[in-house]
């Protein structure tokens, strides 16, 4: 944190918010996952995609561990999205809610970049109505809706590479903007050895409507991958990390084994220029079709209070 003091006061603020955004994830992972180790979880087997890929990752490399990007890169869509249709089909929204939230979707599409006023909007929103309800009722709701929307649309390609990483011997994280419940029920139904997601603060199980530091976005998710990989004795240069948008280049770069999956223009043209691997698991219109907002970590928020307002709705 030393580093700190030569940054003007606003960027230190955001900084040191995205070290502390990268921390509490990173702390969430660790104990989700020793939680998971005692505990019996069913899990999907890998299917076989027929990819052949080279002889990566190194078995037996303990020092090594795999971070995978969730929306586009092991799911097509984004998460937080399914969630909401999931929500709004059990009756938890009303017509006008959800027409509010497709607008705010396809306004962060078009302006092509995050608006701090929008976002601090959204993120107030979905704090305020999240407070007071329990931790365990999002991890519930999230359990039947993975069921429901988001099993079938899980990328074969990527899900054969992150068991490549497992049938190695090493860990497999995933790392979104999505909340952190939701997360951890999507990597332990894909046998993953946990998530790394933006974390609401919870006391006795129960949100109290802030935020620990800022939504798990851009920089952030390279803090967290970094602190997880220091708290677990990793080493970053023997790590591979996977995504499909130029917003995880920060995250992309801490590793020594990047990839680029389903990439976005920028981080194709980017991942090219550096010579990284790339994979598309797309074909024709279909890969125009399952891009998501440039503006990525925003319009994670937003789901996060179309969510939010889903839940109030439920316990009123």
């Amino acid at each position: 944190m030393a580093a700190l003091r030569w940054l003007t006061p606003r960027r230190r603020s955001a900084t040191a918010r995205s070290v502390l955004a990268g921390e509490a994830s990173a702390e969430a992972a660790r104990k989700s996952a020793e939680a998971a180790e005692t505990a019996e979880i069913p899990q999907e087997t890998a299917p076989d995609s027929g990819v052949a890929e080279p002889e990566f990752p190194v078995h037996g490399d303990d020092r090594a561990a795999a971070f995978f990007d969730l929306d586009n890169t092991v799911m097509q869509g984004a998460a937080i999205f399914h969630f909401g249709r999931g929500l709004y089909k059990r009756k938890f929204f009303e017509t006008r809610d959800l027409a509010r939230f497709a607008w705010q979707q396809a306004w962060f599409r078009l302006a092509g970049f995050e608006d701090p006023e929008h976002m601090q909007d959204a993120r107030d929103s979905a704090l305020s109505i999240v407070k007071g309800h329990r931790v365990s009722e999002l991890r519930s709701i999230g359990e039947e809706i993975y069921d429901e929307y988001m099993a079938e649309r899980i990328w074969p390609g990527t899900r054969a590479l992150a068991q490549a990483h497992l049938d190695a011997g090493q860990k497999v994280w995933l790392v979104t903007a999505a909340p952190v419940e939701i997360a951890q029920v999507i990597a332990r139904r894909l046998g993953l050895t946990g998530a790394l997601g933006t974390v609401a603060e919870s006391i006795g199980g129960v949100y109290t409507g802030k935020l620990v530091g800022e939504p798990l976005h851009g920089p952030a998710k390279a803090e967290a991958v970094r602190a997880l990989a220091a708290a677990e004795a990793l080493d970053l240069s023997r790590c591979a990390a996977y995504s499909d948008s130029h917003n995880d280049i920060p995250m992309l770069s801490l590793v020594g084994h990047p990839y680029a999956i389903n990439p976005d223009s920028k981080l194709r043209k980017h991942a090219r220029e550096l010579e990284w691997r790339l994979r598309d698991y797309r074909t024709g219109r279909k890969a125009a079709k399952v891009g998501i907002p440039a503006a990525a970590g925003v319009g994670a928020v937003a789901g996060g209070t179309a969510a939010a307002i889903a839940l109030h709705r439920r316990r009123r």
